[in-house]
C-alpha cells in the first residue's frame, strides 16, 4: 500500500466520521420530538375524553416539525446509501409513526396509512435510496400503538369513558388479523406480533368486565375498510 492509497483512505474514513456526525445531529433533533410526543401522548390516560381534542392539537405541530429533520436527512444521505445508515436513526422514526398512529386513532378511530405517515413526516417519493419510510418501521409503529391502547383501554374505564374499551377492541382486533395475513420474516418484528395476543387479552378482559357490568351499550361491526394494512 502506496502513501497515496493511505492517503486516499484516511480521507475516506474522515468524510464517513463527518458524515457520521451530521447524520446524528438530525437524530437528536428527531429524538427531541419525540419524546415531546410521546410525554405529551401520555397524558391521554389521565385526561377526560372531551379534553382529547386539545391534546392532539399540542401534538400536531411537533409531528409537521418532523418535515425539517426529515427533508435534512435526505440531503445528507448520498444516493443509494439508505440501508447503511439507516440503523442510526430507526428507533427515533418508529416512534414517530408511532405517535402519528396515535394522533390518527385518538382523532378519526381510523387506522392510519403508510402514504399518510410520509405525508405527514415529510418523506418523498425521489428521496428513493437516500430517506424512505420503510413498511418494517410503519408496522413496528403500528405495535407500539396497540400496545398503548392497550394500556389506554385500562384506563378509559377509571376516567368514566366505558365505550373507549370496545372501540379500541374493534379496532385492534382487525388490526390484528391483518397482521395475520402477512408474511413476517423479520424475526424481531414477528416476535413483536406475537406479544399483541396478550395485548389483545388484556383487552378483552376489559371488554367483558364493561359488557358484564352493563356500563356500555355492546358492541356494534364496523366497516372492514376502516383498519387495512
Amino acid at each position: 500500500m502506496d502513501s497515496w492509497d493511505v492517503e486516499r483512505l484516511n480521507e475516506l474514513l474522515e468524510q464517513d466520521v463527518e458524515l457520521r456526525e451530521k447524520i446524528k445531529e438530525q437524530v437528536t433533533d428527531l429524538d427531541k420530538k419525540t419524546r415531546n410526543m410521546v410525554g405529551v401522548l401520555n397524558k391521554i390516560h389521565s385526561t377526560p375524553s372531551e379534553s382529547i381534542p386539545g391534546l392532539l392539537d399540542c401534538v400536531r405541530p411537533i409531528l409537521h416539525s418532523c418535515q425539517t429533520t426529515s427533508a435534512a436527512m435526505a440531503g445528507l444521505i448520498p444516493p443509494s446509501q439508505f440501508w447503511r445508515w439507516k440503523e442510526m436513526w430507526s428507533n427515533s422514526l418508529r416512534t414517530a409513526i408511532y405517535s402519528a398512529a396515535l394522533v390518527e386513532f385518538l382523532a378519526t378511530g381510523k387506522l392510519i396509512s403508510l402514504p399518510q405517515v410520509s405525508q405527514i413526516l415529510g418523506i418523498k417519493d425521489e428521496w428513493q435510496g437516500r430517506f424512505v419510510l420503510p413498511v418494517e418501521d410503519y408496522l413496528h409503529g403500528l405495535i407500539s400503538l396497540v400496545n398503548e391502547l392497550s394500556r389506554l383501554a385500562v384506563n378509559a374505564v377509571t376516567l368514566g369513558n366505558f365505550e373507549a374499551p370496545i372501540q379500541i377492541s374493534i379496532f385492534v382486533k382487525d388490526l390484528f388479523a391483518g397482521f395475520s395475513m402477512l408474511n413476517l420474516k423479520n424475526d424481531t418484528l414477528r416476535r413483536r406480533f406475537d406479544s399483541l395476543k396478550y395485548d389483545l387479552k388484556k383487552i378483552e378482559e376489559v371488554v367483558y368486565d364493561v359488557s358484564l357490568r352493563k356500563l356500555a351499550p355492546p358492541p356494534i361491526g364496523k366497516n372492514s375498510d376502516d383498519v387495512k394494512l
